[in-house]
C-alpha cells in the first residue's frame, strides 16, 4: 500500500501567517520522506484562508530542492483557471527540476469565489476541463501540436520545456463523479477520490460507483491506480484527537460554505466558521474516521482498504490551526509504526490468499 500527504496549507486566523503556513507546509513534506510517505500532495485554492497554496506546481519546485525521493503530486491543478499551454510548460519545469518525481493531479475545481475572481464561469467547469485536459494530453504527447475547440483555439505550437518522465508524468483525476471516473477509465489516468467525513458505508458506496464507471468503460476497477484522500490521526491524547477533528469539522464547513456558494467575510478575506445541519459530532466522526490508539488507526485502515481495494491513502496532515509540532510528530509516528504495520498486514493477507489458491 502506498501512503500519502495531503497538505492542504489552511490558514484558520490572523495568529497563522502566511509564511508561517508556506514554511510548514514545505517542512511537511520534508518530514513526510524521512517517515517513508510515498507522495506528498498539494492542493490549489485562491483568494481566501481556506487553502493558502495558489500553485501546487510551484510547491513541487520548492520541495524538490530540500527532498530527494518522495513523489510530488498536484491535487489538484484546477484546469479552467489555467491556461494551458502555459500550464504544460509549467508541467514540465516542475517535471525536470524534481528528477522526474512529478504525479500531475488535475481537477474542475468547485468555487464560485474563486472562479468570478478569475472571470471564469464555475458553471463551465465541467466542460472547460474536459477540454484544457485534451490540450494537456496532447501537449504532453506530441512535439507539435493544435488545438480547435470551444473554449480554445490554438495554431500550431511546441512546448519547449518538457517533462522528463515518459510517455507523461503519471495523471490523476479528481473523481467525484461517475463521470469523471469514466474519462479515468476510458484514457487510463488514475483517480483521486474521497468519501469525506463518511465512514465504511460511504466507502462502499464510492466502490460500488468506482466499479460501474468501470464497467460502463469496459474496464475492470483495477485497471487504474486509485488513491482515497482521507482524515486520518492516531493517539491515545483526548486533546490532541479533539483538536484534528475540530480543524477537519471546521475544514469541512468552509469547504461545504465555498461549494454552496454562501461564504461569508467580514473583511472580504477571513471566511467565518458557521456551523450546519451537516456537521458531524465528533463521537460520529470518531466513528466514521481511522482516529484514535495506534492499533485502532491501523484496524481502520485495513477495514478501509478491504472495502475500496484502493492503491494509495493520502492523509490530511495540515489541517486549521493545529499545532506544527505536534504534526510533524504524527507523521513521523506513521512512518515508525503505522505504514509498517499495515504493509504487514496487508503482506500477510496476500500470502493466505496464495497459500490458499
Amino acid at each position: 500500500m502506498e501512503f500519502g500527504t495531503f497538505i492542504l496549507a489552511a490558514q484558520r486566523g490572523y495568529h497563522q501567517t502566511s509564511e508561517q503556513v508556506i514554511r510548514h507546509s514545505i517542512d511537511q513534506a520534508v518530514a513526510s520522506e524521512k517517515a517513508g510517505f510515498g507522495t506528498a500532495w498539494f492542493a490549489e485554492h485562491h483568494f481566501n484562508n481556506y487553502s493558502l497554496v495558489p500553485s501546487p506546481l510551484m510547491m513541487v519546485a520548492a520541495c524538490s530542492g530540500v527532498t530527494k525521493t518522495i513523489r510530488l503530486g498536484t491535487a489538484v491543478c484546477v484546469l479552467p483557471l489555467y491556461q494551458p499551454q502555459r500550464l504544460l510548460s509549467e508541467i514540465g519545469f516542475a517535471d525536470i527540476v524534481s528528477g522526474g518525481r512529478l504525479e500531475l493531479g488535475v481537477g474542475s475545481g468547485y468555487q464560485q469565489f474563486e472562479f468570478e475572481r478569475f472571470g471564469v464561469n464555475v458553471d463551465d467547469a465541467p466542460k472547460v476541463f474536459s477540454e484544457y485536459l485534451d490540450i494537456v494530453m496532447k501537449g504532453l504527447n506530441q512535439k507539435i501540436f493544435e488545438h480547435q475547440g470551444t473554449y480554445l483555439k490554438l495554431p500550431s505550437t511546441a512546448i519547449s520545456v518538457r517533462a522528463v518522465q515518459k510517455p507523461t508524468p503519471p495523471i490523476w483525476i479528481a473523481a467525484g463523479s461517475s463521470r469523471s471516473m469514466g474519462r479515468g477509465y476510458r484514457e487510463g489516468h488514475n483517480l483521486f477520490v474521497t468519501a469525506l467525513h463518511g465512514g465504511l458505508d460511504a466507502i462502499r458506496g464510492l466502490r460500488t460507483t468506482i466499479e460501474g464507471a468501470a464497467a460502463a468503460e469496459g474496464k475492470k476497477a483495477s485497471d487504474v491506480k486509485i488513491a482515497l484522500l482521507r482524515c486520518a490521526y492516531a493517539s491515545d491524547s483526548e486533546r490532541e484527537v479533539e483538536s484534528y477533528l475540530d480543524n477537519a469539522r471546521y475544514q469541512r464547513r468552509l469547504s461545504e460554505a465555498l461549494h454552496q456558494r454562501r461564504q461569508q467575510s467580514q473583511d472580504g478575506y477571513m471566511l467565518q466558521e458557521t456551523p450546519t445541519q451537516q456537521d458531524l459530532s465528533f463521537d460520529t466522526l470518531r466513528a466514521n474516521l481511522p482516529v484514535g490508539s495506534v492499533n485502532r488507526v491501523i484496524d481502520r485502515l485495513l477495514e478501509e482498504i478491504e472495502v475500496l481495494k484502493c492503491d494509495q491513502i493520502a492523509i490530511q496532515t495540515q489541517l486549521g490551526d493545529f499545532d506544527e509540532k505536534t504534526m510533524l510528530k504524527q507523521i513521523d509516528l506513521w512512518g515508525e509504526k503505522i505504514i509498517p504495520a499495515v504493509n504487514r498486514a496487508l503482506g500477510t493477507d496476500a500470502a493466505l490468499k496464495v497459500a490458499n489458491g
